[in-house]
Formats: C-alpha cells, structure tokens, sequence
C-alpha cells in the first residue's frame, strides 16, 4: 500500500480524528500535513481550545507520517509546548517530519501553525511493528 491509502484505511477506523474534523493535505512516507478547524465544542472553560485538541491533531499527524512507511507503528513517548491560545473558528495546521528512522523506532517533530504563527510544538517516538499494511 502506498501512504495515500495507508492513511485512507486508517482514516476509515479513526472515528475521533473524524469527529475532529481532520482534513489530510499531504501523506507520505515520514511526513504529514493535515488541517482543522477550531469549533465552540472544543473549547475548556477559558473560553480557548482544549490542550486536548492540538494535541490529538498533532497525535494523528505523527500516526500518518510514521504508518506511511507501510508497518504498523504506535506512538510510546510524545509531549507537546503549546505556544498561543486558539479561538472557535481558527484553522490549525500540523506539519509533521520525520527526524530520524531505526529499525524498531522513529523520531518525529510536529509544528502545529495557525496561519503564519506557531501555536504548538509536539515531539513523538513510535515503535515500528513488523506488521505491514495490506
């Protein structure tokens, strides 16, 4: 399978990166970059988006990246810097690059922007399985 259908299929079984609104722009084999919009839902009690849902776009974009080498791979350690509050109607985007592949591991950085400006940084490891896509 290629990355494109790679994270198609995950997609398909991915009910909460639906429910977030994930748009994938680019898939492809250590990269990602995909995109949402901030809804009123998703907001904690100041009024700003949850931790949460910054986190979890940049958790989808390294699943992506990592899976688009066609094994399976799980995320083991991740963190993540917010930088600047987002507001209901926002559009987020995670760019996400693979820093290094092992065998068994993968290290990638993940820069979430609201248009020009750098509003979160994520940083993951995944485990490479020895199951391939099919």
């Amino acid at each position: 399978m290629n990355p494109t259908q790679i994270v198609e299929k995950m997609m398909q079984h991915d009910a909460f990166s639906q429910w977030l609104g994930i748009r994938v722009l680019e898939a492809g084999a250590g990269k990602s970059v995909l995109e949402m919009e901030i809804r009123p839902e998703m907001l904690n009690g100041f009024g700003i988006a949850h931790g949460a849902i910054t986190y979890a776009l940049a958790d989808s974009a390294l699943a992506f990246a990592a899976n688009g080498h066609g094994r399976h791979s799980v995320s083991v350690d991740t963190s993540i810097h917010h930088l600047e509050p987002l507001k209901p109607g926002d559009i987020i985007r995670a760019l996400a690059r693979e820093d290094a592949l092992k065998n068994r591991f993968g290290f990638y950085s993940i820069d979430i922007f609201k248009s020009e400006t750098l509003v979160a940084q994520f940083r993951g490891t995944v485990y490479r399985t020895e199951k391939n896509w099919e």
